[in-house]
Parts: structure tokens; C-alpha cells; sequence
């Protein structure tokens, strides 16, 4: 069975729709790498709960090229409370992305530990 033909003169309407769709998500992918890049970003990889009051943290940095970087890594508590705090810098010199390993002092014991933030040195 064949489809219905479309009524006359709506043909127009489905061209001007379909580019306007096109231009849409096309502005949409532009907006969302625009305010990625430059941008300063990290990976979580691992924790090791040494003792009661020391835990090692492993994460990644990813940085704009030549820019030093502020973490602020935490240790946490099985309630989420914050049990210890290290603020990290990585310094400009170097790959944009490095790996980086902390030992995080705690004032009792850890269960996990993350980093909270990362920014570039300098901004606000």
C-alpha cells in the first residue's frame, strides 16, 4: 500500500523544517564544545584506605596547555562528612594530562577518597 501524498504546497514547509532542525542541533553541539575546551577536568582512579587517619588517592588532570591547576582532595566518612582535606598543585610545566597520586591525612577513618574540585590557578 502505498503512503499518502502530502498536501499541495507543504513540501516547502518540511525543507524549511528539516534545515531548521539541522541548524538547531548544529548550534547546540557548538555550545556544548565551546564551554568544554580550555576547561580543567579530572578522573577519579582509585583510593586505598591505608589506617585510620591516612588514605591515598589516585586521579588524572586534564589541563589547557602551559596553565597550573589547584585540586582540593578529600577524604570522606561513611556518612559523606569530610574526615580530611589537601589542597594539591600541579604545576604548569608538563603534559596536559598527569597523573597524581595523594596522601590524604584523616582525623578518623576514611571509607573513600575523591577529588572535590580543580580550577586553573589564578581564576575566579
Amino acid at each position: 500500500m502505498p503512503l499518502p501524498r502530502p498536501a499541495p504546497g507543504t513540501t516547502r514547509w518540511w525543507v524549511i523544517g528539516t534545515i531548521g532542525c539541522a541548524v538547531g542541533i548544529a548550534i547546540a553541539v557548538w555550545l556544548g564544545l565551546a564551554s568544554t575546551v580550555g576547561q580543567v577536568s579530572w578522573t577519579d582512579i582509585g583510593y586505598h584506605v591505608v589506617d585510620d587517619s591516612r588514605v591515598d588517592v589516585s586521579y588524572d588532570v586534564h589541563r589547557p596547555t602551559g596553565k597550573a591547576v589547584t585540586c582540593e582532595v578529600r577524604a570522606l566518612d561513611s556518612h559523606f562528612g569530610t574526615v580530611g582535606s589537601v589542597t594539591v598543585h600541579v604545576p604548569a610545566a608538563g603534559p596536559d594530562s598527569v597523573h597524581r597520586e595523594t596522601t590524604v591525612r584523616t582525623t578518623s577513618r576514611a571509607v573513600t577518597g575523591v577529588v572535590q574540585t580543580c580550577s586553573v590557578d589564578g581564576a575566579q
